[in-house]
């Protein structure tokens, strides 16, 4: 067992900043969209939380976009570009996830510094950060002051597209979560991955 330094400073703030604020974003959309159901907070204070919320990392969205474009990290999010290598590649970490783990197989996926996510991670979170986490925050900003982007929203077809787009991303994410909190339990201890976005050191297991 080694350790390596995969996670640096900037990207653990943004990645708890980030956690945090979309928990609280789900908690207050759940808020406004069942106020019949929940009552924790006044409508009125659900919607400005959740509004300020959303601006908070719409500036931290931008704070990470920064750092990726102007540091040699960018190579994290570069893509595999031969299809078979990454299908290839793909197909032994489903099958890692499927059966592999459940037989204590050594993960395929070898993380580095400029490689820390496998072949999976590597499309979902180009898809997610480059397409859906825009895409929310564009149809936040436009249910935030629907009179003001008014134009906007009709050439989108109306505020119940906008909304409707907005909500199904919401479940989406929300689903998401559940999924990341549990692929991430499943390094060589429960609390490995977790350590990792604390400390910035990833334990690597040694080759047999």
């Amino acid at each position: 067992m080694h350790k390596l330094y995969i996670n640096p400073l900037p990207v653990r703030i943004w990645h708890w900043t980030n956690a945090l604020g979309f928990v609280l974003l789900i908690a207050t959309g759940l808020q406004i969209r069942y106020l019949d159901l929940i009552q924790v907070l006044s409508f009125r204070t659900a919607v400005v939380a959740h509004n300020w919320i959303g601006f908070v990392l719409i500036a931290n969205f931008f704070i990470w976009l920064g750092f990726y474009l102007f540091t040699d990290k960018i190579k994290v999010y570069h893509p595999e570009l031969s299809p078979t290598k990454y299908f290839r590649a793909s197909w032994r970490q489903i099958q890692y996830y499927g059966y592999g783990i459940f037989r204590g197989d050594p993960n395929p996926h070898h993380p580095n510094a400029y490689l820390k996510f496998n072949p999976l991670q590597s499309m979902m979170y180009q898809i997610i950060m480059m397409l859906l986490v825009p895409l929310q925050f564009f149809t936040g900003v436009l249910l935030w002051d629907v009179t003001r982007f008014s134009s906007m929203v009709e050439a989108f077809g109306g505020v119940r597209v906008v909304d409707t787009v907005h909500v199904l991303l919401f479940i989406l994410f929300s689903g998401f979560i559940i999924v990341h909190v549990y692929l991430s339990s499943l390094g060589h201890t429960p609390s490995a991955h977790f350590k990792a976005m604390i400390t910035g050191y990833e334990e690597i297991e040694e080759e047999p």
